[in-house]
């Protein structure tokens, strides 16, 4: 075995299982009202990946496969998002703006040739992406639809003024949908100084230089900052429009 490939052994599975359990006991002890959530993610993650894991080398034989596991990746993508903002019957709109944010992006970095085009490069890129664009509209969807809530004196106030109904809503949504690209923000301003995110290790254990692994993990920063601000856009319009709502 390689010393850049991670040794998967029992100490692995005594490593994992600790972290989880602390992570539960800190939620716990905490209150946060999430240690349930904790377990029942980590054992999905496990679930998952391991059966990924053993499906991989086949999906990534064939093109076909490959877009079909992305839009396996749109649809989980869809649902979990969905579930955040509202309700899986009300949020499926949600879908416009993860497939809007993440689809053009990442064809239009193909199309440029700034990667190969392969199986083995498309699906990850893909991933990174959609999850980016599922992340910010999560928050935007749910930032925008509690400021309407709590804030449903000001656009009343608004309509009582003469605005549209779209107009109004934006008067008190927009303001704050940019919070939900400050996690991507951050990453980006910090990356080198305080991370090195996935794209970048990546490229290095794939046996890659330091100069190729920073331009992936630039590429794949500057692109999911653009995948995340369509998708905010996009789902405040989603709000302002009524299409995506709660009860």
């Amino acid at each position: 075995m390689g010393q850049n490939v991670i040794a998967v052994g029992p100490s692995f599975a005594v490593v994992l299982a600790v972290l989880v359990v602390l992570t539960a006991a800190v939620t716990l002890l905490g209150r946060l009202r999430v240690s349930r959530a904790v377990v029942t993610a980590a054992v999905r993650a496990v679930v998952q990946l391991g059966i990924v894991s053993l499906l991989i080398a086949a999906v990534l034989r064939s093109r076909w496969a490959t877009a079909g596991f992305v839009a396996v990746m749109l649809a989980v993508a869809t649902a979990t998002s969905a579930r955040r903002v509202t309700t899986w019957r009300r949020g499926w709109p949600v879908a416009a703006p993860i497939a809007v944010g993440a689809l053009p992006v990442g064809a239009g970095i193909v199309a440029a040739h700034t990667m190969p085009w392969t199986t083995v490069a498309v699906l990850p890129i893909a991933g990174i992406l959609i999850g980016g664009a599922m992340t910010a509209t999560s928050l935007a969807g749910r930032r925008a639809l509690d400021e309407l809530r709590d804030r449903h004196g000001e656009y009343e106030a608004a309509l009582a003024l003469g605005f549209l109904p779209r107009d109004a809503a934006l008067e008190v949504c927009r303001p704050t949908a940019g919070q939900a690209l400050v996690p991507a923000l951050d990453q980006t301003r910090t990356v080198g100084l305080v991370t090195l995110p996935g794209a970048f290790v990546g490229v290095l254990l794939g046996g890659g230089t330091p100069v190729q692994a920073g331009a992936t993990q630039l590429l794949v920063l500057i692109a999911l900052l653009a995948v995340e601000a369509i998708a905010v856009t996009v789902t405040v319009e989603l709000v302002a429009a009524g299409v995506l709502h709660r009860d």
